[in-house]
């Protein structure tokens, strides 16, 4: 059984206060205006809850994986739109972190963590989705580095960031064998397109990013040529516990909504509380609640512990996780009726907010996949 220790404890503390004054009071507004939150965003780097992963070093918080989950939790439960645009900034560094050299790490992070900047992680395509080896984007080799054009859809920061992770194909006969990843700052001929309209994480900008005759030095490279699949990889295994953190707190927001609201909520002369199919729901809600979090502190402990098996574990979290927190949100409007449907209370928000946790990061198809992979190599 997982215990934080006192420290940990403390920094949920924190993060869970943080949440209550700064984010859950504007979380609506956010959403509802589809405006980027950088004025909140900007409050978490003074307080710490962004970068939780990078190195004191390079300008980060310097945490573990555990802890960063225990936290993400908690700012997942105010707004997965605001904890998502910081998470992105995190899935964007991942690949320096994972697979850039001393000299990378030192060149391209600390502007980014140091300076409050925004970083985006550019793989998805408009045929490229799932299927990694379909990426377009191309990387022309010349003198001393490498031109890339192409476009990049459903890039979370991808309008207000100042470096970019891109993953482009040196060599299309090569398939997966020719993905390579490219550290970009921005330059000339990176540009942002269109801006999604979305169901959820509306507080969170998503676009479509294009790169134009974009020269990046060979040194940008991370990994090596044609090592770009498993450097993305990696990096998505890694963050998996992350998104199933995000899960947790969007569930339990919506979790504790409803039993707030059936306390109060009186029907037939009594509080609906009191009714044992509420009861039922409210019981399924928070033991599967408790089980997800419980999986996504295992994986996050076997990435800490640089367990070779954590792909698996990682991606199982991932998925149930995201998946109990579509049925508890599902069923956090079902008990509150009417009223669950209209914007006059949250938990029509977290509903729609929970979808994506099912397809960002790998869609949960993809993630048994993974899963069966493991079980039968």
């Amino acid at each position: 059984m997982f215990r934080l220790s006192a420290e940990q404890v403390a920094m949920q503390k924190m993060a869970r206060d943080f949440t209550e004054k700064e984010i859950i009071p504007v979380a609506a507004e956010y959403d509802e205006q589809e405006k980027f939150p950088d004025a909140v965003i900007r409050k978490m780097w003074e307080t710490g809850l962004v970068n939780f992963t990078v190195p004191e070093a390079l300008g980060g918080v310097g945490l573990d994986t555990l802890t960063s989950c225990v936290l993400t939790e908690e700012l997942g439960r105010g707004c997965a739109g605001i904890t998502t645009v910081a998470a992105a900034n995190s899935l964007a560094l991942y690949p320096i972190l994972i697979a850039g050299s001393e000299e990378q790490k030192k060149k391209f992070i600390p502007p980014i963590t140091t300076a409050g900047k925004y970083a985006a992680f550019c793989l998805t395509e408009p045929n490229a989705g799932s299927d990694a080896a379909s990426v377009a984007t191309n990387a022309k080799a010349v003198d001393g580095g490498y031109v890339l054009n192409g476009s990049k859809c459903f890039i979370t920061n991808g309008d207000v960031a100042d470096l970019f992770v891109v993953f482009a194909t040196v060599d299309k006969s090569k398939g997966l064998k020719g993905l390579t990843a490219f550290v970009v700052p921005k330059s000339d001929g990176v540009s942002a397109g269109k801006k999604e309209i979305k169901l959820g994480i509306r507080a969170s900008s998503t676009v479509v990013v294009n790169f134009d005759n974009v020269f990046v030095p060979a040194e940008n490279v991370l990994g090596g040529e044609g090592m770009g699949f498993k450097v993305a990889m990696q990096t998505l295994d890694t963050s998996r516990p992350l998104i199933g953190a995000l899960s947790v707190g969007v569930a339990r927001g919506a979790y504790e909504s409803a039993v707030k609201y059936a306390k109060e909520r009186v029907q037939f002369g009594q509080p609906i509380a009191n009714f044992q199919m509420i009861q039922a729901m409210l019981a399924n809600m928070a033991t599967r609640i408790d089980a997800s979090r419980l999986l996504v502190w295992r994986a996050a402990d076997m990435v800490d512990q640089k367990d070779v098996s954590f792909a698996k574990e990682s991606a199982m979290a991932k998925l149930y996780a995201s998946d109990v927190a579509m049925d508890v949100t599902t069923d956090a409007v079902q008990i509150l009726g009417g009223y669950g449907y209209s914007r006059e209370y949250p938990v029509e928000k977290y509903m729609r907010d929970a979808k994506i946790m099912q397809i960002y990061e790998g869609t949960n198809q993809i993630q048994r996949l993974v899963i069966a992979g493991n079980i039968l190599r």
